[in-house]
């Protein structure tokens, strides 16, 4: 997996010395379940997501140029069951944008711009045909990064949340068609 860099960031993988910026991030009440992910409960906690969830491929840590810091994570996975994949000819590569970025970052359009850089790796690199990308209801934050990547609202649909609760969630795609148009 190679590096990939914005104006602002380096996307990298995580390592395992980020793990104490990954806890002092992650376990912020605010961060985790909005993003659908519980919150971390201590270092070695961050260090077996980096392992684990943040280990795999195509998912790399938001590393702040001005700081040499992580600040949040970005990566493409397959599609959520709650967001089910487009009904596409065979052979049709489907991917799913998923970010987060940490609370004293939020409002400085990171995720906007880490998402552009997916977004390219996706449909150049990767030969997607669609990606999609969800969000909580009442996440608005989430639901105006989604808008600002091109996405189009698909469907709502009801998911279990990190408390084992369903709550409503918003499901967009993004063909690559449209994002070669709006390039």
């Amino acid at each position: 997996m190679e590096n990939l860099e914005t104006a602002r960031l380096l996307l990298r993988p995580w390592q395992d010395g980020d793990a104490p910026v990954l806890y002092r991030w992650a376990s912020d009440p605010e961060v985790g379940p909005r993003a659908g992910w519980p919150v971390h409960t201590s270092v070695e906690n961050s260090m077996e997501i980096i392992h684990g969830p943040l280990g795999q491929p195509e998912t790399y840590a938001l590393v702040y140029k001005q700081t040499g810091e992580p600040v949040g994570s970005v990566g493409l996975f397959p599609p959520e069951d709650y967001c089910p994949p487009l009904d596409l000819p065979a052979g049709a590569a489907q991917l799913e944008l998923g970010y987060w970025v940490a609370r004293p970052c939020w409002g400085q359009g990171l995720a906007p711009e880490a998402g552009r850089a997916m977004l390219r790796r996706a449909f150049e690199d990767l030969g997607c045909t669609v990606v999609h990308c969800s969000h909580a209801d009442f996440n608005s934050q989430s639901r105006r990064v989604i808008e600002k990547l091109g996405f189009t609202y698909r469907l709502t649909r009801n998911a279990v949340d990190v408390d084992g609760n369903s709550r409503p969630t918003c499901c967009y795609v993004l063909p690559r068609e449209d994002w070669e148009r709006q390039r």
